[in-house]
Formats: structure tokens, sequence, C-alpha cells
């Protein structure tokens, strides 16, 4: 291999900057050759629409892979959540190295905990899934709150809680851990309470599926466990033919005995986002060895939401 810079394709954002960053220093040390981050603007940064609105799927994504095919970047890093679940075929998805706290947080004023909010309060997040799930945890809880849709940069978001037009923000632990904020978190989300975004907390890492040599030294990030979970939860959320900003939760688990990994546990759930109505499954299995092993996971409680009725609540379901 040569010690030719290799061009790694990154959003501008400060935490895929911090991500892409962290991932560059990671691929110096497997290839011995530097890395520098090329920026590139995809639709989602630059549009000011709702994402649920503008599709969703593939908006942070696209511009970047773009720049793959066309040879102008080397890889690219993303947030694995905002990967549409089709991949395409002249791309590899190279490695998933290990996950991040892949919780939902909140960030209140006066360090308030989600349950301590008072009546009435207004909590800011732009995703139907995380709406879904605190809607219905207050209705069954008696909590009175207000979602608020909002859009923008974690800074945007939190100023928002700082600057008193919201009593709260939802972000993703993960996010924060990565540009070193999580500090500012007053209350971590359990999963029992709201199930995250299918691969949340993970990164991909793409390059051209023709670059042998690559593909096999970016190949030494990807953290297998880590694989075969989001393998899984993009699975059930392909099955439930949803994109990525649909009322869609999930997150494959673990269940270890002391150092021995056991099984699998594979929940879901999807609900309207008033959260009067919810399908929540699970399903545990033998740890999946194989990606075909990982997808058959996903699909199957896929089915047996889609029994229960799932596929009624997503709204307009995205093909």
């Amino acid at each position: 291999m040569t010690d030719k810079a290799l061009r790694l394709g990154t959003r501008r954002s400060k935490l895929a900057m911090a991500q892409s960053g962290q991932v560059a220093d990671a691929v110096s040390r497997v290839t011995g050759r530097p890395v520098e981050l090329v920026e590139i603007t995809t639709y989602g940064d630059v549009s000011r629409e709702a994402l649920a609105q503008i599709g969703g799927t593939g908006v942070f994504v696209t511009a970047l892979r773009d720049a793959l095919v066309r040879g102008e970047v080397d890889f690219a890093v993303h947030s694995l959540k905002d990967l549409p679940t089709t991949q395409p075929a002249e791309l590899a998805l190279a490695a998933v190295p290990e996950r991040e706290d892949p919780r939902d947080v909140i960030v209140a004023r006066d360090a308030l905990k989600f349950t301590d909010l008072p009546r009435g309060a207004r909590i800011g997040t732009g995703s139907p899934r995380r709406m879904a799930q605190l809607n219905a945890y207050a209705r069954t809880h008696g909590l009175d709150i207000e979602t608020v849709a909002i859009r923008g940069n974690v800074d945007t978001r939190i100023g928002y809680v700082h600057e008193g037009r919201l009593d709260a923000v939802v972000l993703a632990a993960a996010g924060l851990n990565r540009i070193g904020r999580i500090d500012e978190v007053t209350d971590f989300l359990s999963v029992d309470t709201v199930l995250p975004a299918p691969g949340q907390g993970a990164l991909a890492i793409e390059c051209a599926a023709s670059d042998a040599e690559l593909v096999a030294a970016l190949g030494e990030l990807d953290d297998p466990h880590t694989r075969a979970a989001v393998t899984a939860e993009r699975s059930l959320l392909a099955a439930l033919e949803a994109g990525c900003s649909a009322p869609v939760g999930a997150l494959a688990d673990l269940l270890t005995d002391g150092p021995v990994i056991k099984e699998m546990r594979l929940r879901g759930v999807v609900g309207t986002t008033d959260g009067s109505r919810m399908v929540q499954q699970s399903t545990t299995g033998s740890v999946p060895l194989t990606h075909d092993g990982a997808m058959a996971l996903g699909r199957e409680l896929a089915t047996e939401m889609l029994a229960q009725g799932a596929a009624g609540l997503m709204g307009e379901r995205a093909h």
C-alpha cells in the first residue's frame, strides 16, 4: 500500500467532524497512511425542512456516496442510523466499529430529569420515534408533556433550553460523548422507556467495493458484535418497509452470564407520534454468527410486529 494520504469524506457538522476525526486516527493506525478529511455538504445539512417531510432516508448520505462513486474520496464515515437499509452494490460497508452508548438523553432546564419536568413541559426533538415513545410513556405514567418538532445541530438544540424556549430537548448520548458534552445531560433515558433508532450510536465506514485492499484494511476496525446487532435492527426496519425518519425504535443487545455471551435479544417498537397506539415486541435467540442470521432475526420480529398492526402506525410507508 502506498503512503499517500487517504481521503475521508465527511459531513461538515461539528459532530460529523468529531466522529470522522476519531475514525481517521484509527484508520491511520491500521494502514500506516495519513488521512485527510474532505468536507462534503449534504441535502440534509442545507434543507430547513423537517426530516420527516424530506423523506429522511439518505438525506445525509447521498452526497457522500456520490463522492465515493466518483472517486473524489477514498472512504466515508456515516452515522449508521442515517444509512438507508439497502446497500448499493458498488459500495462496501467495510467496518462498523464498536458502538457508543445507544441511549437517548434529556438536556433539561434546572438539571431536571424527564419524570420531574413540570406539567405542560415543552420537549424538543426532530424525531417522530422519540415523540411517539415519550408521549406513550407520559400517557401511561400520568405526565403532561408537549413534544415540539425542532431541527438544528447540538448547539442550536441545547440553546433552545438555555434561552427558555423549551423545557428540554432529546439528543443521542453517542453524539454528545463524541463532542465532549456528555456532562450537559440531565437524564439518561432507559431503553425500557425509549428504544433508540436502529443503529443509533454506531458508525458506518464505507468505501468502493472494488478496492479490496482498502476494504480489508478498514475491516480491521469492524466489531462483530456491533455489526450483528445493527444488522438485526436494520433488517427489522427494512422488513417494516420504513425509512429512517419513521417512528421505529429497535435495539439488539447481548445477554450475558458473567463473561459468557448467551443470546441476543432484539426489541422493536413502532407507534403513532401522539403515543396513543404502540406495537412493542421482542425476540431472543442465539447470537447470529452470519449476516444472514442477523437479517433473519430482524425479519422474524418485523413479521410479529406487522401481525400486531405495526404498518398502520407508521403513516406513509417509505418504499
